[in-house]
């Protein structure tokens, strides 16, 4: 039997984004372009972003000169995206039921969203829009809370729960071929605002009453005025491990 009550609160937490889509554009991180060299299958002309969001990945795929077709099930974060990057098609939609014909696409890529999923129903809808041979790319962005600053964060916002993601063995299966995965370190520099949103575009975050929100925006307020390097708008390096995987289909 489905863990109902898990699924539940998936959904909760994937329908929050509504609520939050400009401090997502704002402070959600971009994407090494070493992951898209080693998603992207050699050749590849027309790309599916699944889970589109506010187009963070969207943008970095256009700019490779591919003609890209982003869907979300979110008309919030989707009016973003399309002001982000005019000219891309952007449509509703959801990993489960894809608005798209069969075998339209060299490959699927999808950034910080397949947890959100039913792999049950999106494998094979997935699969049946890929051109034969295609491929599946999935990314996801994990700080690195190793150490410093950003461990004291990683604590700071431990107390708001969390929910694992499954990207250290995303769930795909056939009718694709073994899943390869490869792990890359980057950073970006962010700023105090950039921050605030980051934690406010969080679906955890998202999801708490009102009168809780505020508190936890005023503890990473008391964290930026801690850290030196916020002093004066200045930006810091925010490290990253992007977890990515691959799956062709057999």
């Amino acid at each position: 039997m489905p863990d109902t009550s898990g699924r539940d609160l998936l959904s909760r937490h994937a329908a929050s984004f509504d609520a939050a889509a400009d401090a997502y554009e704002r402070g959600r991180p971009s994407y090494p372009e070493a992951a898209l060299d080693w998603l992207l299958p050699p050749g590849a002309r027309r790309v599916l972003d699944l889970g589109a969001g506010t187009g963070k990945l969207t943008r970095q795929v256009a700019a490779r000169g591919l003609d890209v077709v982003a869907v979300d099930p979110s008309e919030a974060m989707l009016d973003r995206l399309r002001l982000a990057v005019p000219g891309v098609t952007a449509l509703r939609g959801t990993a489960e039921a894809i608005p798209l014909p069969s075998g339209s696409v060299d490959v699927a890529l999808v950034a910080q969203a397949w947890h959100w999923v039913d792999p049950a129903v999106a494998v094979p809808e997935v699969a049946r829009v890929l051109k034969p041979g295609g491929r599946l790319g999935l990314l996801w962005n994990h700080r690195d809370e190793s150490e410093g600053w950003t461990r004291k964060l990683g604590a700071l916002l431990a107390r708001l729960g969390s929910m694992e993601d499954g990207s250290r063995a995303p769930r795909v299966g056939l009718p694709f071929g073994p899943v390869e995965r490869r792990d890359m370190r980057w950073s970006q520099p962010i700023d105090a605002a950039e921050l605030l949103d980051l934690v406010a575009s969080r679906s955890y975050f998202i999801v708490l009453p009102d009168a809780e929100k505020a508190p936890v925006l005023d503890d990473v307020r008391a964290l930026i005025a801690r850290e030196p390097g916020f002093d004066g708008g200045g930006f810091v390096p925010m490290p990253y491990v992007t977890r990515c995987s691959r799956a062709d289909l057999a």
